[in-house]
């Protein structure tokens, strides 16, 4: 079973998909003028610098959550049990130099990530109670679809979709809380996904505009909480750091030999790993965010795309290094551990018997906001593909959000009783976050002149640089032009 799997996921993952990642992110890149790093003080000043100021930067645009409360709902979302499960089995499989390539597909992926939430954004459509949805399927169907005229949109679609509710049912976040909880705590899995269940519940039941409320308050504390925790880590052994980001240099380009538990990983496997990982993590290409940016408060689709950027940023160059640093510097990498279990066992190491609680406490509180947030995602897909019907649309959404958490208990349960390995559910979570990540990168790629058209009028409008262009249409749905804006 494991050779199956693991051929399935080096074909999905494989060159063809890594190529096309990274083929996008440098094109978006070397034709936005290097945004993401010629910009990057703008980036931070107008994302962290309005959080640290408590700035709702809304003006007035119409939308469910505020531009922070979409973010965080998003930060929610894509900082969970990858930052610390995903990182660690990408370190425990392919060695410290998978550190290296997350990196790189971070920093590109700050621009595919702004691209996508620009689009989302632009290309959104407004519900019968006025608030706004976009997302990939929206943007395939009016841009591929409508503008482009591209025949074969519904196709794109529905493999986007079914990519995205493939993680409905093979889901990672109640399996990887309720494990760490049982090995800090001993309070057993079943028990620990029961309360977990509960709680994921308590977040989703007011529906998006409660999660975006919720995350807003949670996610900069259980981002804070986890950063602080590893930087202890890191601080009690700095001696090794210099070491430990010269082990993530030099394996990156000519893999890692076996040593200790370590199997030994080739170069194309560190590469593989570390792009697949940082997808996972930054759900950068995935096209997961983009969802619920699209219901944010804003008057520019860039506006909002800058804080897609600071997402990534966050969540790769941050907390996953932090993860990172510590499994490596503490020299759990090579102990033959994986998952959840590799990161708890190096923060006992470094922090003592605390550390396990600490952690586990880390990976209850990325679950519960991870949980909450991609409840969001799916419930936009529903929406869209039942926007003619809204009657219809209303009793689906109430049914989804009752089985919402079934098929983790249902995971846990069987994990339990029959045994389930942490590097299966992550060969699953490869599989199905491929299909739709193929799917979005091609949408992107395609519309990408649309992000650059509205890219020059957003720097026209706050950076002046150019004129702006007042035909510029900001807005695909109700054709706002750049004069009318203006």
């Amino acid at each position: 079973m494991e050779q199956i799997l693991d051929a399935i996921v080096g074909f999905l993952w494989g060159t063809p998909l890594i190529v096309g990642i990274l083929f996008t992110g440098f094109y978006i890149t070397i034709r936005s003028g290097f945004f993401q790093f010629a910009f990057f003080g703008h980036i931070m000043k107008n994302t962290f610098g309005k959080m640290l100021k408590g700035k709702d930067d809304s003006h007035g645009g119409k939308g469910l959550l505020s531009p922070i409360e979409a973010v965080s709902t998003a930060i929610g979302g894509s900082v969970g049990v990858g930052n610390i499960g995903g990182v660690a089995t990408a370190i425990a499989t392919g060695g410290p130099g998978a550190v290296f390539w997350m990196w790189i597909c971070s920093l590109i992926g700050m621009i595919i990530k702004t691209a996508e939430v620009t689009l989302a954004v632009h290309y959104r459509n407004t519900d019968e109670d006025g608030n706004p949805f976009g997302g990939p399927t929206y943007y395939i169907e009016k841009g591929l679809g409508e503008e482009k005229g591209f025949k074969f949109w519904p196709v794109l679609a529905v493999l986007f979709g079914g990519g995205i509710f493939a993680t409905f049912f093979i889901t990672l976040q109640n399996y990887t809380v309720s494990e760490a909880l049982d090995s800090a705590f001993g309070i057993g899995m079943i028990p620990a996904s029961l309360i977990y269940c509960v709680l994921t519940y308590a977040m989703i039941f007011g529906g998006i505009k409660h999660v975006g409320k919720v995350a807003g308050k949670i996610v900069p504390i259980m981002c804070l909480f986890y950063i602080g925790s590893c930087l202890i880590i890191i601080v009690t052994n700095i001696s090794e750091l210099p070491g430990a980001l010269g082990l993530i240099f030099k394996s990156a380009f000519s893999g890692t030999a076996a040593i200790g538990g370590f199997t030994g990983a080739g170069v194309t496997q560190v590469i593989r790993l570390g792009v697949s990982r940082s997808v996972y993590s930054n759900e950068a290409g995935w096209g997961t965010s983009p969802m619920i940016h699209s219901t944010s408060k804003t008057d520019h689709p860039v506006k909002q795309g800058l804080w897609g950027g600071f997402e990534v940023f966050v969540d790769t160059m941050i907390v996953c290094t932090m993860t990172a640093l510590a499994i490596i510097i503490t020299g759990q990498w090579s102990s033959g551990l994986s998952g959840a279990t590799l990161t708890l066992s190096a923060f006992e190491i470094g922090v003592g018997s605390l550390g396990k609680n600490i952690l586990a406490t880390g990976v209850f509180l990325f679950g519960i906001t991870t949980s909450s947030g991609w409840y969001s995602y799916y419930e936009i897909i529903l929406r869209h593909v039942f926007k003619e019907k809204s009657d219809i649309k209303n009793k689906i959404l109430k049914v989804y959000r009752l089985l919402y958490q079934i098929p983790g208990v249902l995971m846990v349960l069987y994990a339990v009783s029959y045994g389930l390995p942490g590097k299966y559910v992550w060969y699953f979570a490869d599989i199905s976050s491929a299909v739709p990540t193929f799917v979005n990168i091609f949408a992107v790629l395609f519309l990408s002149n649309k992000f650059f058209e509205l890219l020059k009028d957003y720097k026209a409008r706050y950076l002046g640089i150019g004129k702006v262009d007042l035909s510029c249409k900001l807005f695909y749905e109700d054709g706002v032009s750049g004069k009318e804006k203006l």
